[in-house]
C-alpha cells in the first residue's frame, strides 16, 4: 500500500500538505471518519503545525473533511446522501466536459478513452481496474480543456475513489464495468450528442443505485 503521510522537506507548502492529505483519504490510509489531529499530522509530516492547519483548511473548503465543535477534524463519512450530492455534482461536471468536447476534436478524445477501456478491460486486480476507471473520467474532463471543470472534478474524485471498493463489489463480472466505459467511449467518438449525454446519466445513476445498496443508511 502506498503510504501518503510522511516527511516533507521544508520548502514544502501547505498546497503540498493539502494534496498529500487529499490523496491519504482517496487510498483510505485516512479512513472515513478518522480523526485528523494537527501534531500528529505535524510530526509524520515532519514540519510545524501552522502548514498543517493551513492544509486541513483547504480540506475542508472542498467538503473532503468536517470540523465537530469541541471535538476536532474528522475525514466525511460517504453516508447515502454524500454520494447522492457527490454525484450530482460529477454528473454536471462530466455532462459539461462532455457536451464541449462533442464541439471539439471527439474522434480524438474517444480514442484516448478507449485506450483506457483497453486497460481496464486488462487490468488483473480489482484496485488495476478501479484506477484505470478513474483515469477514464480524469481524461474525459481534461479532454474539455476547462482548467475550473478540472479543479472541482479532482475534489469529487477523491470522494469517489473513497466509494469504489464497494462499488466494485456491485458487479456481476468486472466485463460489465468495462462495457458501460465502452458505450460511453464509442458514443464519445461517434460524435454523437444525445446518446452520449443518455449514457452518461445512465452511468452516474447506475453507480448510485448500486453504491447506495451497499451503504448503511445516513
Amino acid at each position: 500500500m502506498t503510504d501518503f503521510i510522511g516527511p516533507v522537506d521544508q520548502q514544502s507548502t501547505p498546497s503540498i500538505i493539502a494534496d498529500k492529505l487529499r490523496q491519504a483519504i482517496a487510498h483510505r490510509e485516512l479512513e472515513p471518519g478518522s480523526q485528523l489531529g494537527e501534531a500528529d499530522l505535524a510530526r509524520r509530516f515532519g514540519v510545524s503545525r501552522g502548514p498543517i492547519r493551513e492544509g486541513i483548511a483547504r480540506l475542508a473548503q472542498e467538503g473532503l473533511v468536517v470540523a465537530i465543535r469541541n471535538r476536532g477534524v474528522f475525514v466525511i463519512d460517504m453516508t447515502p446522501a454524500e454520494v447522492r450530492d457527490m454525484y450530482l455534482a460529477r454528473e454536471a461536471v462530466e455532462r459539461t466536459a462532455a457536451r464541449e468536447i462533442l464541439q471539439g476534436d471527439y474522434a480524438a478524445v474517444g480514442d484516448g478513452l478507449l485506450t483506457i477501456v483497453d486497460e481496464m478491460e486488462s487490468a488483473v486486480e480489482p484496485d488495476e481496474l478501479s484506477e484505470a476507471d478513474i483515469r477514464f473520467h480524469e481524461l474525459l474532463v481534461a479532454s474539455a480543456g476547462s482548467a475550473r471543470l478540472t479543479r472541482m472534478h479532482q475534489t469529487y474524485l477523491v470522494e469517489t475513489r473513497m466509494c469504489l471498493h464497494a462499488l466494485a463489489d456491485t458487479y456481476d463480472t468486472p466485463g460489465d464495468r468495462v462495457t458501460e466505459h465502452h458505450a460511453l467511449a464509442c458514443a464519445i467518438r461517434s460524435g454523437d450528442v444525445a446518446l452520449t449525454d443518455k449514457l452518461m446519466l445512465a452511468h452516474m445513476e447506475d453507480a448510485v443505485d448500486r453504491l447506495i445498496a451497499r451503504l448503511p443508511a445516513g
